[in-house]
C-alpha cells in the first residue's frame, strides 16, 4: 500500500512515514516524527518533537502526541516519545514526551489509550494494556502488561501499577497498585484477585492451577490476616513461591523502598 498524505496535512518534508502510512485531513506531523508501516494518522492529529513510532499503530482524531512535557522543569532538551506497535490511541489523547537528558515517554505494543485520557512524561507502559476514558496519568508513571485502568481517575506520580491489575473507575490511585489485585474506591483499597484478568490471560491453567492457588494462597497471607505487610512479606519468603506469587510478593517489597510510594492497603 502506498503512503497517502490528505492534501490539507501539514507534514514537515524531514519527517519519515514508511510504507502504507495514511496521514488525514488537517494532521500536523513535525520534522523530528518517525512513523511505521500501515499507521493510520486521522484528522486533526498533532505529532510533534521526538517521537518515533511502530507499525500498525491507529491515532484518532485530535490526538497530540510528543509535545513539550508539562513540566516546569523542561528546558528543551532532547526527550522522546516511542510507541511500539499495534497500538489504539482514540480521540483527544495527549501524550507528553520526556523531561530532561535523553528520556523517554515509552508505550509498548496492542495498547488501547481511549479518548481524553492523558499520558504525562517519562510513563512507562507495558503492553496489552486498556486505559478507559478521561483517565489523567502524571508524570513517572510504571504501568505492567495487560493491566486495565478504569475511566475519569487520576494517577499520582511516580505510582506503579503492576501487571494484570484491575483499577476501577473513579478511584484515586495515590500509591502503587499490586499485580494481579483489584483495586478501587476512594480512598483506593485493594479489594480482591483480579480473577476475572487472570482467567482471561490463562494464569489460572498454568502448571495444572498450582500457579494460580499459591497466588491466592499468598493473597490470604498478605490481605486477609491480622499481620502487618512487613510480617506477610517474611512469612511468605520462608517458602519457594511459584511464578505468579514471587511477581506478587517482589512487587511489594519494591514498593515499600524508599524512593517509592508504598503500596495501597487492603480494606479492612
Amino acid at each position: 500500500m502506498a503512503t497517502t498524505i490528505h492534501a490539507t496535512a501539514v507534514v514537515d518534508p524531514r519527517a519519515e512515514l514508511a510504507a502504507g502510512v495514511q496521514v488525514g485531513p488537517y494532521a500536523v506531523v513535525g520534522p523530528e516524527v518517525t512513523i511505521g508501516e500501515h499507521c493510520r494518522i486521522g484528522p486533526h492529529v498533532v505529532l510533534d518533537g521526538r517521537v518515533r513510532m511502530g507499525r500498525g499503530n491507529r491515532i484518532f482524531p485530535g490526538a497530540c502526541i510528543g509535545l513539550e512535557p508539562q513540566d516546569l522543569k523542561y528546558t528543551g532538551d532532547p526527550t522522546e516519545v516511542v510507541i511500539g506497535d499495534d497500538n489504539t490511541i482514540r480521540e483527544c489523547v495527549t501524550i507528553n514526551r520526556a523531561t530532561t537528558g535523553r528520556q523517554q515517554t515509552r508505550i509498548g505494543d496492542g495498547n488501547l489509550l481511549m479518548a481524553y485520557s492523558h499520558l504525562g512524561h517519562n510513563c512507562q507502559l507495558g503492553d496489552r494494556i486498556v486505559i478507559a476514558n478521561g483517565v489523567a496519568v502524571a508524570g513517572h508513571v510504571v504501568i505492567g502488561d495487560r493491566a486495565v485502568v478504569g475511566g475519569v481517575l487520576g494517577i499520582h506520580q511516580f505510582v506503579q501499577i503492576g501487571t494484570l491489575a484491575m483499577v476501577g473507575g473513579m478511584s484515586r490511585i495515590e500509591r502503587d497498585v499490586p499485580p494481579y489485585t483489584l483495586v478501587e474506591g476512594h480512598p483506593s483499597r485493594v479489594r480482591a484477585l483480579n480473577t476475572i484478568g487472570l482467567r482471561r490471560s490463562g494464569l489460572t491453567e498454568l502448571d495444572g492451577g498450582r500457579q494460580y492457588a499459591d497466588l491466592k494462597q499468598a493473597w490470604t497471607v498478605l490481605y486477609r490476616q491480622r499481620r502487618t505487610l512487613a510480617e506477610a512479606l517474611l512469612q511468605l519468603r520462608a517458602a519457594p513461591l511459584t511464578a505468579a506469587a514471587e511477581t506478587l510478593v517482589a512487587f511489594l517489597e519494591a514498593s515499600l523502598e524508599p524512593s517509592r510510594r508504598g503500596p495501597i492497603p487492603g480494606a479492612r
